[in-house]
């Protein structure tokens, strides 16, 4: 249990005191996040639970460094019955294959909305980079059924995995997000890899928070990862 069987191997060697750096910054990062995230839990927590039944917080196994599987968390902002009604819409799905995704998804509660178009649901992700499952910057985490199928269907797709994953990265900052472009996101994840330095993540940092508090055609400052769907 918890374990995913990969085959990775390291690549690119990174200089030890830009690694330290990085991780500096991550923790430093993530007890600002870990405030905005406590001022959030005090403002809509009761209000998830006054919306709908179910927990506040919403967790789902995602793969991280080295394969290593870990739970990622998030505000939950679908009804807790969302996976077995994902069944009944699939008329309606955008995507192909198993991926779903859908415009004015009925699964998705009236907080959810407000959660998911401000990214406020994100912020418990801040713990997971405290803990060191991630960093403010890298590849987003996937869950292990797309790891499976990807490391099938896509070269080099398992190279992402000899990093963290991130919060926000420069897929995410190039318009790459969600279940969209999974190839053009993997050609920016490993770009990042082979390019990584302390400052392409400040940089990424302040493109994300510019394209996404300032840039209204931009996408949001975090990834979008769905509840059921993503």
């Amino acid at each position: 249990m918890g374990l995913l069987g990969v085959v990775t191997y390291g690549k690119y060697e990174y200089n030890f005191v830009q690694i330290v750096i990085k991780r500096f910054m991550d923790i430093c990062g993530g007890l600002v996040g870990m405030f905005f995230f406590g001022l959030a839990m005090l403002i809509f927590g009761p209000l998830i639970k006054i919306d709908s039944k179910g927990p506040i917080l919403f967790k789902q196994q995602r793969i991280g460094k080295n394969g290593r599987v870990f739970e990622i968390y998030k505000f939950r902002s679908m009804y807790i019955d969302a996976e077995e009604r994902k069944a009944e819409l699939m008329e309606h799905n955008e995507m192909q294959g198993q991926m779903f995704k859908m415009k004015n998804d009925p699964r998705i509660t009236r907080i959810g909305k407000i959660l998911r178009k401000t990214s406020i649901d994100e912020l418990p992700q801040f713990y997971n980079v405290l803990k060191g499952d991630m960093s403010l910057v890298g590849p987003r985490p996937e869950r292990p059924f797309f790891v499976e199928k990807f490391r099938e269907e896509i070269p080099r797709y398992m190279v992402k995995h000899q990093v963290r994953p991130g919060l926000t990265g420069w897929a995410q900052v190039n318009g790459y997000r969600g279940d969209t472009s999974i190839r053009k996101r993997i050609e920016c994840d490993l770009y990042y890899i082979e390019n990584w330095t302390v400052g392409l993540d400040i940089k990424i940092m302040f493109m994300t928070i510019f394209k996404g508090f300032i840039n209204k055609n931009a996408y949001c400052c975090l990834l979008y990862t769905s509840d059921a769907a993503d």
